[in-house]
C-alpha cells in the first residue's frame, strides 16, 4: 500500500510539473502577442509565477495561476503587467495602461 501511495504521489507531481510548464509557455506566448499588438517591448522574454490557487467554475476545479511580466513603452522605463490563467485558458491580461484607441 505504501508503494502505491508513493507512485501515485510521484505521478501527481510529474503531472503538475508538466502542466505548469505548458501553462507558462502559453502565458508567455500570449504576452508576446499582446505586446506586439500594442507596440510594447516585452522585457526579459519571461513571465514569473506570482500566485497559484484553485478555481471552481462551470467546468469544474482548475488551477488558477497569476503571472507577472515586465514591459517597456519606449525602451527606457520598466512597467509591470499581469496575466491570469485558469487552467490553460486566459482569464485576464492587464498592462495597467489606458486603452489605446485607433482613429479610423
Amino acid at each position: 500500500m505504501t508503494n502505491l501511495l508513493a507512485v501515485s504521489l510521484l505521478l501527481l507531481l510529474g503531472w503538475f510539473w508538466l502542466d505548469s510548464l505548458r501553462a507558462r509557455e502559453i502565458a508567455l506566448g500570449i504576452c508576446r502577442a499582446a505586446c506586439e499588438r500594442r507596440d510594447l517591448q516585452l522585457l526579459d522574454q519571461a513571465v514569473a509565477l506570482r500566485r497559484l490557487g484553485l478555481s471552481w467554475g462551470v467546468n469544474g476545479v482548475r488551477l488558477r495561476r497569476v503571472y507577472r511580466f515586465d514591459f517597456s513603452e519606449e525602451g527606457l522605463g520598466r512597467r509591470v503587467g499581469y496575466l491570469i490563467m485558469r487552467g490553460i485558458d486566459l482569464e485576464e491580461l492587464s498592462f495597467g495602461l489606458p486603452d489605446q484607441t485607433q482613429d479610423l
